[in-house]
């Protein structure tokens, strides 16, 4: 008799390391915490620290990418900047493209807003970026998240606070459909959002600067719900609605 098992949905986390790691981010606790949050979703998780190499081979059953890394062209682990005449490694960018044209859920944390600056299809895909000399954040402490919006993955939450960095002027390129914001400067700024292109989509959420924003129940209700929600895929065509860029 054939058995009636559902197969477990395959989770790919790109955690930094290399020249995706930096001096500021604990990627191998904060991959770690992600990993255990994922696997509670259903998935089958591995972890990836060869990110390029990740990319360049990623199957076509898998149903998630989560990344969690940093910034390839800035400081490494130990503080050291990239020579200003080093040229970026040849990507790969075919089973990246791929997959998002079949149907994939990303889930972006955090400093990944500055991340895979080489793949043309993760730009596209998240929708916000860091951007030096723009983009900055307070210090470390006390962050309000304000949920906002309508999307599916902010019902049944509230308001909440966490240990955690507040990303400010992020450079939107696209649509976005805002999910949390925070206040700085008399403005609200993005925290989370979601977006659906094609067939595939992704959440963007820049808390989880290290364990401490993990440790908040909100904090991991919140990237429950977008798992949950990113788990849908192939997505139905996408629509229109959300914020654009200015």
């Amino acid at each position: 008799m054939q058995s009636t098992e559902e197969v477990p949905m395959r989770a790919m986390i790109l955690s930094g390391a290399g020249r995706y790691a930096d001096p500021w981010h604990p990627y191998p606790d904060t991959s770690a915490r992600l990993a255990a949050l994922v696997a509670e979703a259903g998935y089958d998780v591995e972890v990836r620290e060869d990110v390029d190499a990740a990319l360049a081979t990623l199957g076509d059953d898998l149903t998630l990418l989560v990344v969690n890394a940093g910034d390839p062209d800035g400081p490494d682990a130990e503080g050291v900047a990239p020579a200003a005449d080093a040229a970026s490694p040849a990507v790969d960018e075919t089973a990246l493209e791929t997959a998002i044209d079949r149907g994939l859920g990303i889930l972006a944390m955090h400093s990944a807003a500055s991340s895979l600056r080489d793949y043309a299809a993760y730009h596209r895909a998240v929708g916000g970026r860091w951007e030096d000399d723009v983009s900055w954040h307070p210090p470390f402490g006390e962050t309000h998240v304000h949920l906002v919006g309508n999307h599916a993955i902010r019902e049944g939450l509230a308001d909440f606070t966490v240990e955690d960095e507040r990303y400010t002027a992020l450079r939107l390129h696209d649509v976005i459909e805002p999910i949390a914001e925070h206040d700085e400067g008399g403005f609200r700024h993005p925290l989370a959002w979601a977006r659906e292109f094609g067939r595939s989509r992704l959440v963007y959420d820049a808390l989880g600067h290290d364990t401490r924003s993990y440790d908040s129940a909100e904090h991991r209700a919140l990237i429950a719900r977008a798992l949950d929600w990113l788990s849908h895929v192939p997505a139905p065509t996408a629509g229109t609605g959300g914020v654009s860029v200015a």
